[in-house]
């Protein structure tokens, strides 16, 4: 698999958006890494659309997540 920089940079835009649209979402994975994120703890997750209708699911968290997370931060602090 060939890495394209068009991509990276797709992907930078997309996040600095992202970033710029949910800037509560960092610092809170932030917070919730520090304090209450070990392997065990439960994530849960909703959406609801603009109908009303809510679907959602929940999963326990591995060391493993917490890598990943720890990583997007990491990424995520860099102004990617």
């Amino acid at each position: 698999m060939a890495f394209n920089p068009a991509d990276l940079f797709k992907v930078r835009s997309a996040a600095a958006t992202f970033n710029a649209n949910h800037p509560k979402l960092l610092p809170f994975f932030g917070a919730a890494k520090n304090k209450a994120m070990t392997p065990g703890s439960v994530i849960e997750i909703a959406i609801t659309d603009p109908a009303g209708e809510k679907i959602e699911t929940n999963l326990r968290v591995q060391e493993s997540d917490i890598e990943l997370i720890n990583l997007l931060m990491e990424i995520g602090s860099k102004g990617m």
